[in-house]
């Protein structure tokens, strides 16, 4: 480590060792992945949000299930999660209902499991990189502080080729390591406020699936 009494941020990122280096590029590259998560995430469950309320509003003001059935079945991806778990459902209703011998609660329950079974693999699609957020949040702050206490190792070790020690010979080494801090904080904040809404909003819509496979199912038992 080169000691260095230009205290600007690129020159102290330029004189830090090697290891401190690849730790904040480890951070900066981290950080950027958490970033294009965080956008992606935003769109996907605001989407997620949209599509729900839209089907939501179809289902209740629409009386004929089977008219429904093929307005979602010929949108599928426009549809909405919660659009998808009612085709999965009601064609598994359809499906049972048409085999003999098969009684009321056998057919709600088959409807039941092709909806849960449906409803999951949505919430996974929904939950997708939230636990890389997490881990970001959890694990960032550790990682640049790991790399300024190399620094400060490092800024001290310089210090015995000195004969007298001043704070200008000190001050650059650990100013070039506390950067490392600074950048795991940098990834580590957005990451875990990202991960604390986006969890909010994915169990509020978890909430609200299971609310309409339990009203949807109460609707199909009173079919005749």
């Amino acid at each position: 480590m080169e000691v260095s009494h230009d205290l600007s941020f690129i020159p102290l990122i330029q004189n830090a060792s090697v290891l401190v280096q690849l730790v904040m590029g480890l951070l900066l590259l981290v950080s950027l992945m958490s970033w294009w998560y965080i956008f992606l995430k935003m769109f996907t469950v605001r989407l997620a949000v949209k599509q729900s309320k839209v089907f939501e509003e179809e289902f209740w003001n629409n009386s004929d299930l089977n008219q429904l059935y093929r307005e979602v079945a010929a949108a599928h991806q426009d549809a909405g999660s919660m659009g998808r778990i009612f085709a999965a459902g009601f064609a598994e209703f359809i499906k049972l209902k048409k085999k003999q011998g098969v009684d009321n609660s056998a057919v709600l329950e088959g409807t039941r499991r092709a909806m849960r079974a449906t409803y999951q693999r949505e919430m996974d699609n929904l939950e997708a990189h939230l636990s890389f957020l997490a881990s970001v949040g959890s694990v960032s702050p550790y990682v640049g502080l790991f790399g300024t206490v190399w620094g400060i190792m490092n800024a001290f070790r310089s210090l015995s080729n000195v004969g007298q020690a001043t704070l200008a010979h000190v001050a650059p080494g650990i100013a070039e390591a506390l950067i490392a801090t600074a950048m795991g904080l940098f990834a580590a904040i957005p990451a875990v406020v990202a991960y604390n809404r986006y969890a909010h909003d994915v169990g509020r819509l978890s909430s609200r699936f299971e609310s309409f496979m339990e009203e949807f199912s109460n609707v199909l038992q009173r079919q005749p």
